[in-house]
């Protein structure tokens, strides 16, 4: 069986999701995009940012040649002023924002005994910055509309350590924190706050620093890798009126990789 037959056929609808509108960062490559391209096939209204204006703006084309009504904006969120500009652009696009993907993170960092000043400020302090301008931005709009829906996408390295990613690991850990606090602040304006924390996703075959070649999905219960699309449908699953009752969750969509105390082939 080779990789793709792995993967279930999806085909859910949410109906609800149609004509409404969507922000969602980070959408040059990989996860972004995968849930881009779920919001797109359920009717949504699409403003995408990333930082890689070429690739990012080359995906928006392959969207609207799909029938997908989208913007793209390029931005460096961790800026608030970029953040801003493109909020009032979606905003003056489309008239109103219903969900927002808080996707774009910075993946490096380093481990403890080299995280210094500059690398912590590029690692943790970055990634919550990317996601805080947008954050406020959406809250207060939302609040005035009467509701909305905010999904982050963390990390298993948010309860799960990765070695030599203190930096990235923490970040994620506080983008679950925060997933709480907002989803406790914002349930009296009609705002769902979740997380959606992806396992190992894309190749099963991964090069380590070192030149070797490490096979991931034999590490998984599941025994393979997701794909950007299956996150995806967790965050459509999420923004649907399906999961209505559900806010200040994090949803693990990780094969099981969490859950298990170590890999296969040890014992403790």
């Amino acid at each position: 069986m080779d990789d793709a037959e792995k993967v279930p056929k999806a085909s859910a609808r949410f109906p609800d999701l149609a004509g409404k509108v969507a922000i969602v960062t980070g959408t040059s490559r990989g996860i972004g995009c995968g849930i881009a391209e779920v919001l797109g096939e359920q009717g949504m209204k699409l403003v995408l940012t990333a930082r890689s204006a070429d690739k990012g703006a080359a995906f928006a084309e392959r969207l609207q040649s799909a029938g997908v009504e989208c913007l793209f904006i390029p931005a460096d969120l961790s800026l608030l002023d970029e953040a801003r500009r493109v909020f009032d652009e979606a905003v003056a696009r489309f008239g109103r924002v219903h969900l927002l993907v808080n996707n774009a993170a910075r993946l490096r960092s380093r481990g403890i005994l080299e995280l210094d000043e500059q690398e912590y400020g590029k690692s943790f302090e970055g990634n919550m910055r990317i996601i805080f301008g947008l954050s406020r931005l959406a809250s207060r709009h939302m609040a005035d509309a009467g509701g909305g829906n905010i999904i982050h996408i963390s990390s298993v390295g948010g309860l799960r350590a990765h070695r030599g990613l203190a930096g990235y690991d923490a970040s994620k850990g506080a983008i679950d924190a925060l997933t709480r606090s907002m989803a406790v602040d914002l349930a009296p304006h009609g705002i769902r706050v979740n997380t959606v924390a992806p396992g190992a996703i894309g190749p099963e075959e991964i090069r380590e620093p070192t030149g070797a070649v490490r096979d991931r999905a034999r590490l998984i219960p599941l025994q393979r890798t997701g794909t950007p699309r299956e996150i995806g449908w967790a965050v459509a699953f999420l923004a649907s009126d399906v999961a209505a009752y559900i806010t200040a969750q994090v949803l693990y969509v990780d094969a099981g990789l969490t859950a298990q105390l170590i890999p296969p082939g040890m014992w403790v």
